[in-house]
Order: C-alpha cells, then structure tokens, then sequence
C-alpha cells in the first residue's frame, strides 16, 4: 500500500493486493474486497467514452485530457508500465474509495502488520465501506492499540487487474492540482512496475521517489508557470511538513527505545506530542493559515506517525541512486532491480549510505 500526505492533508493507498487475489483467510475481509473493487471497475468507464458524451462537464474533461497526457508521458518519457491502467474513469459519488486502517502500541512506532501471499506483510487494512474500517478501528482499540482510520484517493492492485481494464482513474482525485495529479499517476504506475514482498519502506519510498521526480519533470516540460507556481508552494509545505513529522518520529522513537525510563513513558510521550503541535501550529501561521494538514495533526497518533514514516525514510536514498546513475529512468529501474534480491536489511543499508548527513536531516 502507499500512505503519502498530499497537498489537501489526506492519505493515499495504493498498491491495496485484493484479498481475492492473495487468498486472505479472512472471509468478511475477503467478501467486502471484492464486492467493492467490483463495484469500482462497474462503475468505471474508458475515457474516450466520457470525452464523446455531451453530458460530460467541460471541466472533467480537460482534467481526464490532461490525465491522458500525463499517463502517456510516464511511459515515453519516465519508462513507466504502457498497460491498460488509468485509460478508463469512475466516478464513485464519494470523497474516498477506500478506508485505510492502521494501528500501533501505546509506545511504538511499529505497525500491526498483516500478511497476505501476493502482497506479503503489509502494516494497514483498507476497506470499500467507512463503517467496516470505523468497526475494526473499535476492535484494534480494544486490544490496547492505538489506530488511524483515513479516507483515501486511489488504490492499486499492482497491475494484477490490467486484464479486466486495469486500475480506473477516479473522482477522488481527478481534480487535484496539475503537480498532485501527476505525482498520483506516476507514483501507482512505480508499483506496477516493481513491488518487494515484505518490505514496505522500500516499495513506497521507491514510488515516492519516482512521483517526485517524475512530476518535476512533467511541470517542467508541460506545465504552465501558474501550475508550476502552484506545486512549488504546496511542495514547500509539504517538505516543512514532513521535516516536522520525521523530528518528532525520531523524538518517540528516543523516548519508547529508554528502557530505564519506562514510568514516565506517558508523560514524556505527550509532551514530544504537544510539542509537535505547537511546532505545526507556527509553521500553519507562516502558511498564512493552510489548514491542508488540520485533520491529520489533530488525530496524529503512533499509528499515523509509523505510517507515514514508510513514505519518507529511504527516498533521498532512491534519489540519490538516479543522480549516481545520470538521471536516467532505465539505468536508475535496472540498479533498483540489483537491489530485489538482496536482504531486506542490506537493500536498506546500501540506500542510507547514499543519503548525505544534510539531505538526512531534512
């Protein structure tokens, strides 16, 4: 799956394997995935289908023409996967296609985890139906965990679904600004093109990268200086945001990895929380007030902070290892794919060596 921050302050999941395609034991879990990517792909339609309806708003179909473009460019110009994803549309009449499910101990960062045979270990559970994730949310609780329950975007099933029409472009995101929009498309397409068993960091950090970069490329040689303008200040919050969710990541971390200061756990926690509040609350104020990321810090738990810590960890290492490699797409996926085989914890190691001390610190 792929949690990221976007510029409105909701999460993304993408890279969501079906319980139907991974043989989750889980037979409620199983019935709701299917029936609702059943629903999605129903509901969806090619785009040329919507661009010849006179019903069609104009304005959809500028952002569908322009979501055509973009997906066209991801694969002459990025060498993303040329398949059947993003040529179709949906529109689901909500605000999310799925509900993402996330939870983590008292005093811990790390995600409760389950594991599917396609998709391997993965720290979330996502839903079609908010009030199935609000309900496992309420059982999580009970076990002591603490849980994030959010709305997102866009999924994929990591091209496993190409031979039914492939993952359709949504209503949930087809008018995010030029820059966002783009980073969505290119960063699914990077999981259909490379996907690790087991190792969730190095899969979203790997997407990110390639969404990243990706759209600054695309502005760059496609969009207007208003766009351009536009993504440059979302971006820059953006990075001041997640400068400050990786302090005080590393902050809890300190405190839960003090053993001999096990007593004052709780309050030395809600302090580091406190001050992560009053720090984003400054920064809000240098923003003019954008309120983009509002909900997220108001229900920022461990559970939010050690999903979030997958999308941010290993990137400058993937961005570093396309500069080492000319800034070239083919040459950068061929040194990702050296990695694949390796150990987990040795794919990890050679990318942190490529951060400097300076990109490290945010």
């Amino acid at each position: 799956m792929t949690l990221r921050i976007l510029s409105s302050g909701r999460w993304c999941l993408c890279a969501f394997t079906l319980c139907a395609l991974t043989g989750c034991a889980d037979t409620g879990y199983l019935l709701q995935a299917i029936q609702g990517h059943l629903r999605v792909l129903q509901a969806s339609k090619p785009v040329e289908q919507w661009l010849s309806d006179e019903n069609t708003p104009d304005e959809l179909q500028q952002r569908l023409q322009l979501a055509q473009r973009m997906r066209s460019f991801a694969v002459s110009d990025l060498g993303l996967p040329d398949n059947a994803s993003y040529h179709r549309y949906a529109d689901l009449q909500r605000s999310a296609v799925v509900w993402n499910v996330v939870a983590a101990p008292a005093f811990s960062l790390t995600l409760q985890t389950w594991c599917f045979p396609v998709a391997g270990c993965v720290g979330y559970k996502g839903y079609f139906e908010e009030a199935q994730a609000q309900a496992e949310s309420l059982r999580l609780q009970a076990l002591g965990l603490e849980v994030g329950v959010y709305g997102v975007p866009a999924y994929s099933t990591l091209g496993w679904m190409n031979w039914a029409g492939g993952d359709p472009l949504l209503n949930t995101f087809i008018r995010y600004p030029e820059g966002e929009l783009a980073r969505m498309i290119f960063h699914e397409l990077a999981h259909q093109l490379l996907y690790v068993q087991d190792d969730t960091v190095f899969n979203e950090s790997f997407a990110t990268a390639v969404e990243r970069l990706g759209a600054q490329r695309w502005l760059a040689a496609h969009a207007s200086p208003e766009a351009q303008e536009e993504y440059s200040q979302l971006n820059a919050r953006r990075q001041q945001f997640r400068a400050l969710t990786r302090a005080t990541r590393w902050e809890l971390d300190r405190i839960y990895s003090q053993p001999e200061n096990r007593n004052d756990l709780p309050t030395r926690k809600a302090r580091a929380l406190q001050d992560f509040r009053e720090r984003y609350a400054q920064l809000k104020s240098s923003w003019g007030g954008y309120t983009g990321y509002d909900a997220w810090v108001a229900k920022a738990n461990n559970a939010s902070f050690g999903a979030l810590a997958a999308y941010d960890e290993l990137v400058p290492g993937f961005e570093a290892l396309f500069r080492v490699n000319g800034q070239d797409w083919r040459r950068f996926y061929d040194a990702v794919r050296v990695l694949v085989p390796r150990p987990k914890e040795e794919r990890t190691q050679i990318l942190k060596q490529l951060i400097s001390p300076e990109t490290a610190r945010g």
